[in-house]
């Protein structure tokens, strides 16, 4: 499995030959360009078009992050493996409005199981989630029955409210307390949390489909633009119960991050960047977990499901099965 490596320091990438490094005030650190999936940049780093034709060609993604960890975008080369015919099928179910719907009605109903699975799985370890989780049946309920998108994000949003709001009685951290979902700027240490794992988890997806025949610009639950990428958003939905949440759980649960690993400046409550450092080496580890893939009996990582799940949507797109979501089975 190639790697995803991590730069935090400021300094130049740099392209010699065949390969490539890092350079800092304190030397060189060549990089394995063969072994390269993705990069994440969160420090001060500079680079040519030399370096990037370098790149493109061996099809290695750049996603940049601010001073603060925010996401500010990815550097996404020429796509080797985009099919014309592929974005055909995208546009057209995302403009046939029952089409849109049954995938995007999918994507809300795997991100609900997973949510649940997430929920049960404390419940049986004591957590007292009984209320929150028949308030999510109870809201369920009426998911077949949303006439358009709008209604469905809306459901999906009341749905993610209870969820969120259950973080505390799994947290029991008075450090870590919910409040209400903010993001830019976030108001407090667990949004924090939740928004940069989150921007990771959509930087990560948003590889898996470069590798794909998919178009990162069709999504079917978040709305199509000019800006931005919306297909990997719509898959985040289905894992990032699973992955991110569950994640933020071990982390605080084990007190590996504390209050003392935030600070707060203009862009609001921050992770510091030796917590950040912390977070994306527990998510890289998860991401390698393996689990038993019910269809193949094989075992597969977080990171190569995320793969399976774009695979059976372009089957989906092809007529030649109906998309269904990964529900966890743990």
């Amino acid at each position: 499995m190639k790697k995803t490596i991590y730069i935090f320091s400021d300094g130049e990438l740099q392209r010699k030959d065949n390969t490539i490094y890092f350079s800092t005030t304190e030397g060189k650190k060549y990089l394995p360009v063969e072994d390269i999936n993705e990069l994440f940049v969160f420090g001060e780093v500079s680079l040519n078009k030399r370096f990037l034709e370098f790149v493109s060609q061996k099809e290695i993604l750049i996603h940049y992050f601010n001073y603060y960890g925010y996401y500010m975008g990815t550097f996404y080369p020429r796509e080797h493996y985009n099919s014309g015919y592929m974005i055909l099928r995208q546009a057209e179910h995302y403009l046939d409005h029952e089409k849109r719907m049954a995938i995007a009605k999918q994507f809300v109903s795997g991100a609900v199981a997973n949510i649940r699975r997430v929920l049960r799985y404390y419940q049986n370890r004591g957590k007292n989630l009984h209320g929150t989780l028949e308030a999510i049946d109870n809201l369920e309920q009426s998911l077949e029955s949303c006439s358009n998108v709008s209604e469905l994000m809306a459901l999906e949003g009341n749905i993610r409210n209870y969820y969120y709001k259950a973080f505390d009685h799994i947290l029991e951290n008075p450090d870590f307390v919910f409040e209400e979902r903010s993001r830019r700027p976030p108001k407090n240490y667990l949004n924090s949390l939740i928004s940069f794992g989150n921007s990771i988890l959509y930087a990560c997806i948003l590889s898996e489909i470069y590798r794909t025949h998919l178009d990162p610009r069709i999504g079917f639950l978040h709305a199509t633009n000019f800006r931005r990428f919306s297909l990997n958003l719509d898959v985040a939905e289905i894992f990032k119960p699973i992955i991110i949440d569950r994640l933020i759980f071990t982390m605080i649960g084990k007190k590996m991050i504390t209050k003392d690993d935030f600070e707060k400046g203009m862009e609001g409550i921050v992770l510091k960047e030796s917590a950040r450092k912390k977070f994306v080496d527990e998510m890289d580890k998860r991401l390698k977990v393996t689990i038993k893939h019910r269809s193949t009996g094989k075992e597969v990582s977080y990171r190569r499901l995320i793969r399976l799940e774009l695979y059976k949507l372009e089957k989906h797109l092809m007529g030649e099965n109906m998309y269904e979501p990964f529900i966890a089975q743990w």
